[in-house]
């Protein structure tokens, strides 16, 4: 049985000249575990023997191995083999500790990702104006505030067939991934990503497929080459994306649109720039609007605190959303939705943001300037974060922390190997300290360690 089993995963491995690398041989199995091809409590061959029949090093199997234990795949037994059990997911978010936990307390830090405070709109009023009121009469209310349901049903790119608020941006891909993959599944992702995002596609077992961003969002191409790996989902930032600052234009989002018609692939949008972004809301829902699901944060935007996101788009998924909180939180705090339907109905909201908006933009467009002039590469892009090509990332860490100014990494961000970037988050530069900033991430972009370097 041993050796019929070894020879089933062999085949499934080599199934169409797939290489043999220890991430190929744990998506492979984890697809297997998924598909009921190996059950819950089977006992895998050893690695000797699956290594003997794949023409690798042990070496190679036992990190398959590891992957496949490290998300709760299967568990060794001691002498009794190693055995397949129900996939529980890794600890820790590893990416996402890379890229916040820094070396030390910075004067200046540009690694956090999140918006300037100054420039959030104010909710001391909106918040006096609604905490006075009874939002809640029974727990069997609709999750969402009537009045906001209608007001960001009448903003959504696409006719959603249903809506929802859940608690941020990552709670609702959380909810979504967990809902729709499966271990083993093959999932798109853009190149470069955002790390939590990729964590959370870890903790699940899927099998993260990349391909490259420009300035306009996802390549048509890479997509169109990817899609014979038959993946069940693609994830993508439709403005300011995180961290290169591209934004879909309608042109690429139709033609991305046209490339996924005849799949069944799920479209995963986050939207977490938001009304800070200076390019125009873009959905591929306005072509597959039964495989979309969109999600709109408001935490760059209208403030972190919120903790609010709305999901619309394809009505399975949303409503499975909807129906797996009443087992949890039930929904998203109505005195919060209250708020957050306050501040988007605000004219001085507005304005605020529109303020916020030029003011992102003169802090890029100054910094941008500065290494222009010195030939560093990055994204032109839009939003709060920059994406800075650097001779070696740790010494270019090491070397603006010197100077009490923190970046976040550029490894965590990547899927596969590429050159060593820098992710900034230029908007909480002042706009007088502009230059000043761009002429220090200029004296780290060339600063490569005496003794080594690299990721």
């Amino acid at each position: 049985m041993s050796e019929t089993r070894a020879a089933a995963i062999a085949s499934a491995v080599t199934h169409g000249g797939a290489d043999r690398s220890a991430r190929t041989i744990a998506a492979v199995i984890g697809r297997m575990i998924t598909a009921g091809e190996l059950p819950v409590d089977t006992r895998l061959p050893t690695v000797r023997e699956l290594a003997r029949r794949l023409g690798v090093s042990p070496t190679t199997v036992s990190d398959a191995w590891r992957t496949l234990a490290g998300v709760g795949a299967i568990e060794a037994r001691g002498r009794n083999g190693t055995y397949v059990r129900r996939p529980t997911g890794p600890g820790l978010p590893r990416r996402y500790r890379r890229v916040t936990e820094g070396p030390g307390h910075f004067d200046l830090d540009l690694s956090t990702g999140t918006p300037d405070p100054e420039l959030l709109p104010d909710l001391r009023p909106v918040v006096a104006s609604v905490s006075r009121q009874s939002l809640t009469s029974s727990y069997l209310d609709h999750p969402v505030l009537p009045g906001l349901a209608e007001l960001l049903l009448d903003r959504w790119p696409f006719p959603p067939d249903a809506l929802t608020v859940v608690d941020g941006a990552m709670d609702a891909l959380d909810r979504v991934a967990t809902h729709v993959l499966r271990l083993g599944d093959r999932v798109v992702v853009e190149h470069p990503a955002f790390p939590p995002m990729l964590d959370l596609l870890d903790q699940l077992g899927c099998e993260v497929v990349p391909v490259d961003v420009d300035e306009n969002g996802m390549v048509v191409d890479g997509l169109r080459t990817v899609l014979a790996l038959a993946p069940r989902a693609v994830f993508l930032q439709p403005r300011a994306q995180n961290p290169t600052g591209a934004s879909l234009t309608a042109e690429r989002a139709r033609r991305l649109a046209e490339v996924l018609d005849d799949t069944q692939v799920l479209v995963v949008e986050d939207d977490h720039a938001n009304d800070v972004s200076e390019a125009p809301p873009v959905s591929l829902g306005r072509w597959l609007p039964e495989r979309t699901v969109h999600v709109r944060s408001f935490s760059k935007s209208h403030g972190p605190d919120l903790r609010l996101a709305a999901v619309g788009g394809a009505g399975d998924v949303v409503t499975a959303v909807e129906n797996r909180r009443l087992l949890g939180p039930g929904w998203s705090s109505r005195i919060l939705q209250a708020v957050l339907l306050e501040l988007l109905r605000s004219s001085e909201v507005d304005d605020a943001l529109a303020r916020a908006r030029d003011i992102y933009a003169e802090r890029r467009k100054r910094i941008s300037a500065v290494l222009d002039a010195h030939g560093i590469e990055h994204p032109t892009g839009d939003g709060i974060n920059l994406w800075v090509r650097v001779a070696d990332e740790r010494g270019a860490l090491v070397h603006l922390a010197m100077l009490g100014v923190g970046a976040a990494p550029g490894g965590p961000f990547l899927v596969r190997d590429d050159l060593d970037h820098l992710r900034v988050t230029i908007g909480n530069v002042r706009t007088d300290d502009a230059e000043r900033v761009a002429d220090m991430l200029v004296g780290a972009a060339g600063v490569v360690p005496t003794s080594g370097g690299g990721r």
